[in-house]
């Protein structure tokens, strides 16, 4: 969490980018195809590949036929109609997925693309595979002709990511279902998520908005079948107050006897315990390899003189000479021991070692390092540090600063650019990923931060599979975003079910007239004789009211005011009324107030309209 970022502007043609169609991009026959990532080794052929509705997909054995039978689906979602998988025997017009084991030089992700009477995809693993099947389709967005000719695609970094933060306000579950479709047809690869797992261990800690087991698994499955691991963060020591503000006996107390229920107490056993029990639920959901603990701005705004039990914690443990950044850097060593004894590498950030420690980070822990510190990039990898590139230039903070997704093509950025250092070589990088914070919750909508988002997407794709400067200009490469589209089942969420006009809105008893208006990004105001419907009251989380039992009630109109933007969710027998921020759905009370409940908590209201 960024706590001291703030807000660019609100973007606009949003309704442009999910409903503009999609131009053809002119196609040089000796150039090689578009796509993205740009395809960087492509030896051309004569003739060309034609899509018929007579292709089929020809797969093998069971690896190859779970690459083809995704590939069947999407091709279905993208118009393309429904296409056979039979084991053998290709012909003219089909599409042949193999995977030779012995192919080692293409690595566990790269692949072979080759084009002519039929299109072949070779690989030595699923994943390779699965990315040459994201080609073909990215081919096949822009028309049935495919030119000859060979490609072989193999990405020049290991993690190709994008980091939301969940962590105190709820990002819908069909926004990361997108998201995740719009990573795995791009190549991306890593997908982290802060976000609050609903706990059954401690239910005290269950404030909105978290996420259900059952949402998780469904995410993480969608995650597995597009070859994107989603890997779970859960902020610690600092930034712990969504799990520990009702748990005061585990929070950091100040010299002056005050608690700081965004500090965990890194000096009791009781809290390492609770953190590990965390971890331990999250498995239950998360098969992930990895694990992040964020471990950022633990001490922000504030310093470790005003707690001399870390000082003492520290020096009993390692003697007189130890700082009391040393207890810090000891609570993250603990934590990455329980990870790696339960089969799991750690995630930090890089913020937290600023050089005052004398206990060492414990090697092996992934460093991602987005904020220019005393401990330099090129230090961190010296001293054998997988390290990855998360800078704040990648940054896209909802209600604040956005990045220059243009600024940083023109430049040709790589995964080298740290923040203060750019390297010369790329050897110990892992890769990049871009970082979306919530840090002012209300400052933009989800489908206004998609805006934003799609780009830099598309950016860092390019920048850490291939080249990261295919087109000359940054409207080439923008154009060639746009010839390939939106991944196959990428759901339009702006779209909104109902025609502007007077609705009667009947549910439960209660009834109310009101206009209903479509916004401009793709939501809708609920307009009564009174106001406008909005949520207001209660205690307010990065600006949002995010208590559940909070009113909706009519206030003063105001366009800019994103609490009176919702979405017309359609249900059996009408429709769900959600806020577009809090993402709680409304509820009538016995005496028919209208009120907010997490779904889960209390059954939403279903509107008739009329």
């Amino acid at each position: 969490m960024r706590t001291r970022l703030r807000w660019a502007g609100v973007l606009a043609a949003l309704t442009l980018l999910f409903t503009a169609p999609v131009p053809a991009l002119a196609e040089e026959e000796q150039g090689a195809p578009v796509t993205v990532p740009a395809l960087t080794d492509w030896t051309p052929a004569s003739g060309s590949y034609t899509y018929g509705r007579s292709a089929r997909l020809v797969a093998d054995d069971a690896t190859e036929r779970r690459v083809a039978d995704t590939l069947a689906d999407d091709l279905r979602d993208a118009g393309h109609g429904t296409v056979p998988v039979v084991p053998d025997g290709a012909r003219t017009g089909d599409i042949v997925i193999d995977v030779q084991p012995s192919r080692t030089s293409l690595g566990t992700e790269g692949y072979e693309l080759r084009a002519g009477k039929r299109l072949s995809v070779t690989a030595a693993t699923e994943t390779g595979a699965f990315h040459g099947t994201r080609t073909i389709l990215q081919l096949l967005a822009q028309g049935d002709r495919v030119p000859a000719g060979r490609t072989v695609d193999v990405p020049r970094y290991k993690e190709r990511g994008v980091g939301v933060c969940a962590c105190y306000i709820h990002v819908s579950m069909p926004w990361l279902e997108n998201l995740v479709r719009e990573m795995a047809y791009h190549k991306l690869n890593q997908l982290l998520l802060e976000l609050k797992v609903k706990s059954d261990a401690h239910p005290e800690a269950n404030t909105w908005g978290y996420y259900t087991k059952d949402e998780i698994r469904r995410l993480v499955a969608l995650g597995k079948r597009y070859h994107v691991e989603i890997i779970p963060e859960i902020n610690s020591p600092g930034h712990m107050d969504p799990w520990i503000e009702n748990r005061p006996d585990l929070q950091l107390t100040d010299s002056d006897g005050n608690k700081q229920p965004s500090r965990l107490d890194i000096t009791r056993p009781e809290a390492f315990a609770y953190y590990t029990s965390l971890i331990d639920e999250y498995a239950q959901v998360f098969p992930a390899t990895s694990w992040h603990m964020g471990a950022d701005e633990y001490m922000l705004g504030s310093d470790f003189a005003k707690y001399p039990q870390i000082l003492k914690y520290a020096q009993d443990r390692y003697g007189p000479d130890a700082t009391p950044q040393d207890a810090f850097i000891d609570f993250v060593n603990r934590v990455h021991a329980y990870a790696a004894g339960n089969g799991k590498k750690l995630r930090i950030w890089n913020d937290g070692l600023t050089g005052a420690n004398t206990v060492p980070v414990a090697a092996g822990t992934t460093v991602e390092h987005w904020l220019n510190v005393a401990t330099k990039p090129s230090r961190l990898r010296a001293q054998g540090y997988p390290l990855m590139n998360a800078a704040y230039a990648l940054y896209l903070v909802r209600g604040g600063f956005h990045s220059d997704t243009k600024g940083l093509y023109d430049q040709s950025w790589d995964p080298r650019s740290f923040e203060g250092e750019k390297l010369v070589s790329a050897g110990g990088i892992t890769g990049a990923k871009i970082s979306l914070w919530p840090d002012n919750g209300r400052g933009e909508t989800e489908n206004e931060v998609a805006v934003a988002l799609w780009p830099a997407l598309r950016h860092i794709a390019q920048a850490t599979w291939g080249a990261p400067h295919p087109d000359a200009t940054y409207a080439g490469f923008t154009a060639r975003a746009t010839a390939v589209g939106h991944a196959p089942g990428w759901r339009d969420l702006t779209r909104v079910p109902v025609a502007d006009g007077s609705y009667t809105f009947r549910a439960s008893g209660r009834t109310f007239a009101a206009e209903v208006e479509r916004t401009a990004d793709g939501y809708v105001t609920v307009r009564t004789a009174d106001g406008c419907l909005e949520v207001r009251g209660g205690r307010l989380t990065l600006n949002v009211p995010l208590q559940p039992g909070v009113e909706a009630a009519p206030q003063t109109c105001d366009p800019a005011n994103t609490l009176q933007r919702w979405q017309l969710e359609p249900a059996s027998g009408g429709y769900r009324l959600v806020n577009a921020i809090t993402r709680m759905t409304v509820t009538v009370t016995e005496d028919g107030r209208l009120v907010q409940y997490p779904p889960d908590q209390r059954a939403p209201a279903v509107w008739q309209l009329a």
